[in-house]
């Protein structure tokens, strides 16, 4: 049968193809676990297993000052601070203080796999979920990030070291004049949300009265505050900035769109 007579893409077959894939990588994992790996401490078994999730934490941070750095809790002490700052600020101490926690972990491995500090029950349970190729409860519950632990840890440095361009910029009061990619935060709604309350502070109106606006033709009739978001990606179809397209048998499953402007109106 035609793709289009269920109303999807000429393309979707490969869209399922790569689903497939994943859900089969996923029971290969499944197939490489061992519980006797995570039930008892063996040392060679730990160094061959965690030595690559060691390795590239290692290498992640090489060159960068995210372990190092000092940082305290964010504070408005004029009460005149802008939300979107504010917010910015609290993304950035949040990264810092979740890599710093995430390294103190993943140290303790190190020197438990290298005999020179004693098995907790903390790094057991730790190193269950990593030999089982799992991200650990504990740092999902302080990030819902990727389930894989080698995605979760990339995805935590390479946010943690763009949320700090973000707050350079924030602190020169440039961050809204630059495309920006939500992609590199930790909690993207919450910088949406940050929007609207700023908007609604500078319009001295209700946060409820506003309603969200994104165009592709230049700025919002009636945006106070714009910004411009780029990084955006689109399945089932084509579009170039100013009309959709179906999608041909050959077209990519996912194909990236230009940058658009959005706020609260």
């Amino acid at each position: 049968d035609k793709p289009s007579y269920f109303g999807l893409p000429e393309n979707i077959e490969r869209s399922a193809q790569r689903i497939v894939s994943s859900r089969v990588i996923s029971q290969l994992k499944v197939l490489q676990r061992a519980d006797v790996k995570a039930s008892k401490f063996d040392k060679e078994v730990w160094a061959n297993e965690l030595g690559p999730i060691l390795n590239l934490w290692k290498k992640l941070n090489s060159g960068g000052n995210l372990i190092q750095a000092k940082v305290s809790p964010p504070a408005d002490k004029t009460g005149k601070e802008q939300p979107i700052v504010s917010f910015i600020k609290l993304e950035h101490f949040n990264a810092i203080k979740l890599v710093q926690s995430i390294h103190h972990s993943l140290a303790s491995l190190s020197k438990i796999i290298r005999g020179t500090m004693l098995l907790t029950s903390e790094a057991q349970t730790l190193a269950a979920a990593l030999l089982h190729q799992e991200t650990p409860l504990s740092w999902l519950d302080k990030w819902d990030g990727p389930e894989d632990p080698i995605q979760y840890l990339r995805g935590l440095v390479s946010r943690a070291l763009a949320i700090q361009t973000w707050l350079d910029k924030a602190n020169h009061g440039a961050i809204l004049r630059d495309t920006l990619d939500l992609a590199e935060l930790f909690h993207p709604d919450t910088f949406l949300n940050a929007l609207r309350q700023q908007t609604a502070r500078e319009e001295n109106i209700s946060m409820d009265s506003l309603k969200f606006a994104a165009s592709w033709k230049g700025s919002i009739q009636g945006g106070k505050i714009q910004v411009r978001i780029g990084g955006l990606l689109m399945e089932g179809c084509s579009f170039d900035g100013s009309r959709l397209s179906e999608n041909q048998r050959d077209s990519p499953s996912v194909s990236a769109i230009p940058p658009c402007v959005v706020g609260w109106i």
